[in-house]
């Protein structure tokens, strides 16, 4: 027991220490980029490098991930995401910084399904849901901590500073992960020459393919999920943009929004935390899932500084609960041997669909207007959401299981 809970602390203060990095490498590279360029659409480019490098890596990276062993593959990215970030205060052509940015992406792509899986093998069933809402209130404390930090390093530094700072951050992550245990034994299971063909990659095809068809209603709550966050990244997209040029918001106002959120978030997380045992994971996703997207359409409905300000707080006070309840049905439902294959290969479908998403709405703001084309989002998630609601309480059993499915 009191191993478990070791193993548990250090995994989360990992995720902490990792995604507190995030949040500063974040900052700092936006101020990099415009810097270098004076240009906004080049700063623009760096979030459409995430999606991309989902579409390079993920139609593949699945059938390393269920035969490598998950924890050295999970330090061997973070030394080698360290390294490539390492290098980005010396690069000086701007085409250059992009392209180890988007390698820096395709290794993150590939770390998330990673330590998905590995999670699931280390945390048992029953305390599944307890540690993603713990998770999930460390991820608002370094979505509220981290741009603290960048701020404190661009006072005293410069952004180039905080890349490094980030670099060691990323670094002591995997030095934290080198102490977890080996769930697999250290074994590198079922790798050989022929890992990547095109045959094994069919025949993995084919796994999810097949898994798809057993398991509709799983698969529904993971769409319906997909298409809540697509959305969320296509209002996001132009977030900004409606701040500045709708609701005329000062520099000032659009600081003090992004603290509303930050607000939001810590609080949702907390209460979730307090709550979890409680409340069944079909109630945190679908109810969740459902005020985010009311949130969301109240900000983009929004004509004030004030009724933005609630919007912006509710949408963000639901992420934990709608976090918390998607992570423990998904850990519980996707059987935990074929967990790389399935997670990588939904999310190249759902970064595809984030990609159309995002470039639609840039269209409809630009042939419409930004505010329609944020409102019609909020609204297509507003639906997804009510339907993620209803289908998760249909079948309440499916989010209360014992075990996970056996493929």
């Amino acid at each position: 027991m009191k191993k478990a809970w070791r193993n548990r602390f250090i995994l989360l203060i990992g995720i902490g220490i990792s995604n507190i990095g995030g949040w500063i490498y974040h900052i700092a590279l936006n101020l990099i980029i415009l810097d270098q360029t004076g240009s906004a659409l080049a700063v623009i480019g760096l979030y459409l490098l995430k999606p991309i490098a989902i579409l390079f890596t993920n139609g593949w990276s699945g059938t390393l991930i269920d035969r490598l062993n998950k924890r050295r593959l999970m330090i061997g990215l973070t030394i080698f995401e360290a390294s490539l970030i390492t290098c980005l205060p010396y690069l000086e052509s701007i085409w250059v910084l992009y392209g180890f940015v988007f390698v820096i992406n395709m290794a993150s792509s590939v770390f998330h399904p990673t330590s998905m899986t590995y999670i699931t093998k280390l945390i048992s069933v029953n305390r599944r849901k307890r540690f993603n809402s713990i998770r999930s209130l460390v991820d608002s404390g370094a979505f509220v901590i981290g741009p603290a930090i960048a701020g404190l390093l661009f006072m005293i530094g410069t952004p180039m500073d905080a890349i490094f700072i980030n670099a060691a951050a990323v670094l002591l992550a995997g030095f934290l992960f080198f102490l977890l245990p080996d769930v697999e034994k250290g074994s590198i299971t079922r790798m050989t020459s022929n890992t990547l063909s095109l045959a094994t990659l069919k025949e993995d095809w084919l796994v999810v393919y097949h898994f798809s068809r057993r398991s509709s209603y799983v698969i529904l709550i993971y769409s319906l999920f997909s298409g809540v966050t697509v959305m969320t990244w296509g209002v996001d997209s132009l977030e900004a943009a409606f701040a500045k040029e709708v609701l005329l918001l000062t520099n000032t106002e659009y600081g003090f929004l992004v603290s509303v959120a930050g607000a939001g978030i810590l609080l949702g997380a907390i209460i979730n935390a307090l709550v979890v045992t409680k409340v069944s994971e079909s109630w945190l996703i679908g109810i969740g899932a459902t005020i985010l997207a009311c949130g969301y359409l109240v900000f983009t409905l929004s004509s004030s500084f004030s009724i933005a300000s609630i919007g912006c707080f509710v949408l963000s006070f639901s992420l934990a609960f709608m976090n918390t309840g998607f992570y423990t049905f998904y850990q519980n439902n996707i059987p935990v041997d074929v967990m790389g294959r399935i997670g990588s290969l939904y999310r190249f479908v759902e970064a595809v669909f984030t990609i159309l998403v995002m470039l639609a709405c840039g269209l409809l703001a630009e042939l419409v207007s930004i505010r329609f084309s944020v409102v019609t989002g909020s609204v297509l998630m507003l639906c997804f959401a009510v339907s993620l609601l209803v289908s998760a309480i249909s079948k309440t059993r499916m989010f209360q299981r014992e075990r996970v499915l056996e493929s």
